[in-house]
Parts: structure tokens; sequence; C-alpha cells
């Protein structure tokens, strides 16, 4: 692999100023304030995310809360990757300076790819919703987005169950869950991503994808035998 003068692979992402982990730090903050102030989480296997050192949550996403839900559970503050949409008036300010990483899902973000190896080169924790979007949160269809961070940055992932965010809306707002209602969220135990060769090709990032599919959709099912969902 051909690299510059620092080191850098050539033509990889670009390298820029890594999201802000005190940001992220008063994010899980407002995080916990909110979703236990409005919902009822039930959170399982927290203890399964590595206290220290890089890693990576690969969340299912099936409803809006279901980021801030995991930011307000999980054990770690969070730097997730959120599609720039979300950055409208004075919410983009707000995701900045709580350590959230925007990124454009037109095309390769060379500078949110860097800015997220940015958060796992410094040991933080990066938030994922592999299948893109919201859909029906099955891990059905992932992107390889996943993969590359995880091979790349040899991150261990740990994948995450959102449950029942979506099952009873709200009369009071619509479009979030009843409030009070239980959400349940189940942390799974942290996984190696790659074959061990170090190989970062093409067929070697379809290979990873296909072995975090399996890791994810097993432990979906398996949070909701748990949980009874």
């Amino acid at each position: 692999m051909r690299r510059d003068a620092r080191g850098r692979e050539a033509g990889g992402p670009q390298v820029s100023e890594a999201p802000s982990l005190k940001g992220a730090a008063v994010g899980r903050r407002i995080g916990i304030g909110l979703m236990y102030g409005l919902w009822k989480p039930r959170v399982l296997g927290a203890w399964k995310v590595p206290a220290s050192g890089p890693v990576i949550l690969a969340v299912n996403h099936s409803h809006n809360i279901d980021g801030p839900m995991v930011m307000g559970t999980a054990p770690r503050p969070l730097h997730f990757l959120i599609k720039k949409e979300a950055y409208v008036g004075p919410l983009g300010p707000f995701l900045e300076g709580i350590g959230q990483v925007k990124v454009d899902r037109g095309g390769p973000d060379r500078t949110a790819i860097g800015r997220a190896l940015g958060v796992l080169d410094n040991g933080g924790a990066l938030g994922i919703f592999p299948e893109g979007s919201r859909g029906e949160g099955d891990f059905a269809s992932l992107r390889a987005g996943l993969a590359y961070f995880a091979v790349r940055s040899g991150a261990p992932i740990v994948p995450v169950a959102v449950l029942g965010s979506g099952d009873t809306p709200g009369r009071v707002v619509k479009g979030l869950p009843a409030l009070k209602s239980r959400v349940d969220v189940v942390f799974g135990s942290a996984f190696d991503a790659g074959d061990g060769s170090g190989r970062r090709t093409r067929t070697a990032l379809d290979e990873a994808t296909v072995r975090i599919q399996d890791r994810l959709t097993a432990h979906l099912a398996d949070a909701k035998r748990l949980t009874g969902r």
C-alpha cells in the first residue's frame, strides 16, 4: 500500500479533527436524562461493551429515538454517524457540539470517514446504523461501511438491538413511542470482523460484511428471545 510522507495511505480519507469527546460525554448525559425521563429503558448486557479502547457499536434502526436511546443507555460516550439531512436549523450546531459525525450518504464522504477513523484512533466509541437508514431494524441489508471501519481500525464490534421503540405510537407526540413505555436495549458480545490476515481488499471487506451480518442477525434473534419481543 503506497503511503504519503506522514505514513497515511495515499488516496485515503481526509485527515480532519476528531469529534469532541467532551461533547459526546455531554450528549450522553443529555441522553440519559431524556431517555429515562420520557421512557422506561431496560438495558441488558451493557457490561459487554469494552470499558476502554476503540469499539464500534452496530445498532439496528427502526425508529427515530434509536440513536438517542443508545446514547443514553451505553456505558460510554458515543460518536454516531448521522445523515447530513438531520443537521437542520439549530439541531446542526447541537449535534456538532455533542460530538456526532455528519455524513453525506450520497457518495464517499472522505471528511466523515476521516473523522470516524479519528474517533477510533483516539480510543473512542463509534456508533453506526449499518442498515444505513431506518427500516425494519432487522439487519437484513448491511452497507459495507461498517466492515470498512472495523477492518481498517481493528476495533471490535458490539451488536446492539433496540426493541420496542416503534411498538406503541404516542398520542402526545406523534412519531415517538408512547411516554413511559418500555424500550429494551440489548448489548451483545464484542467480536472482530476481520479474518486475522490484515487484508483490506474488496474481497476481504465483502467477506467481513457477511460475517458481521451473521453475527448481528444472530444477536437480534437472541435479544428477541431474551426480552420476549
